[in-house]
């Protein structure tokens, strides 16, 4: 199962194990800890927390879930920001470390997980992003987990402004309202060669939402030279099926199937029936990711795409933001999938295939 970002109150989470953000004494604290008290019965929880006793910085401990639909709680013990000179962030990273190594020696194969230190211990939420993303990747790399990062609110939760400030601007300057582009984009094409030239120039004028979606259509396709290819090349993939040309791609780079399937953010059975054949084709969300697994150029991924009847279109924001990224060679699909998920478009390596 792949790595998933959700909305949602991580008392509510139907997994193995939810991780709570706990204080390093006996007792509860404001936030999640709170409600992960009250949701699992504060009696037996707190009588739990003072067996243990003290829980230190960076350290991870596993109890009962009690009333929880989760089976168990991961406890750990995070700190402070006090400005990034404290080894603030390496306890946080410990934190993550210790609660995969619980979640592991306790065969947990589901784990909801919030955003740790991102709440009360006031750290930066740039930086709190940066950490959670590369601990849970490192970790997925060569381990399967269920894994959800859970948001409780929109207000909680922004990345734009954080790791990438210009991507809001981006979407703005190349998004075409789909009804626009249908309504005007098709009368433009259509129109012959020898049309009067105050016709044309009329569409462009009475029309301006034409003129910016023509614009921008014509922006997205060609905002990325096409990369030069031999005949032999072109000639070569031209009979490829989908999968046949993820792999002939991933030859070229040196990738074996589980780097492909991991980086895709696919979990092993999605992969396998694509790979069978079980599967012909992919949804968009999982070609896209096979796209972002394989580093591939804009051009390389039009291919791609083509070879699953998709093609990258400028009325869809979900396009435009893998777009963003492969135009920055940013490769990696949890950043990617982070902005999708705040935009509210669909993650890429779903089970959807």
């Amino acid at each position: 199962m792949p790595f998933q970002i959700v909305r949602n109150d991580i008392t509510q989470m139907q997994v193995d194990a939810i991780v709570n953000p706990a204080n390093p004494m006996p007792g509860y604290g404001a936030g999640i800890d709170t409600a992960v008290y009250e949701a699992a019965g504060v009696e037996a929880l707190l009588e739990k927390r003072r067996q243990i006793g003290v829980i230190e910085p960076g350290q991870s401990l596993i109890t009962d879930g009690y009333k929880l639909p989760a089976k168990y709680i991961i406890h750990t013990v995070g700190t402070s920001w006090q400005g990034g000179s404290s080894g603030e962030e390496e306890v946080i990273r410990s934190c993550y470390q210790t609660v995969f190594q619980v979640a592991e020696e306790n065969d947990i194969e589901s784990l909801a997980i919030p955003l740790l230190a991102s709440g009360s211990y006031g750290f930066p939420k740039g930086i709190a992003l940066r950490i959670a993303l590369s601990e849970i990747e490192g970790f997925l790399k060569d381990h399967d987990l269920e894994l959800y990062l859970v948001v409780f609110d929109e207000k909680s939760f922004s990345l734009s402004g954080e790791l990438y400030g210009d991507i809001d601007a981006y979407i703005n300057d190349n998004y075409v309202e789909e009804k626009t582009f249908g309504e005007y984009g098709a009368a433009f094409v259509m129109q012959p060669e020898g049309s009067p030239r105050e016709s044309r120039a009329f569409a462009g004028a009475a029309m301006p939402e034409f003129g910016r979606a023509r614009k921008a259509a014509r922006s997205m396709a060609m905002s990325a030279p096409m990369e030069e290819k031999s005949l032999d090349d072109v000639i070569g993939n031209l009979e490829k099926t989908f999968m046949e040309l993820v792999f002939s791609f991933a030859d070229e780079k040196g990738m074996s199937d589980v780097e492909v399937q991991k980086k895709a953010n696919l979990d092993r059975k999605a992969f396998s029936k694509l790979k069978c054949g079980t599967t012909k084709n992919p949804s968009k969300s999982t070609a896209l990711a096979f796209a972002v697994a394989l580093e591939l150029s804009l051009d390389d991924t039009r291919d791609l795409l083509s070879r699953a009847g998709f093609a990258l279109s400028p009325c869809s924001k979900q396009d435009l933001i893998v777009q963003y990224f492969i135009e920055r060679e940013a490769y990696d699909i949890y950043e990617i999938n982070l902005a999708l998920f705040e935009h509210g478009e669909p993650l890429l390596g779903s089970q959807v295939l």
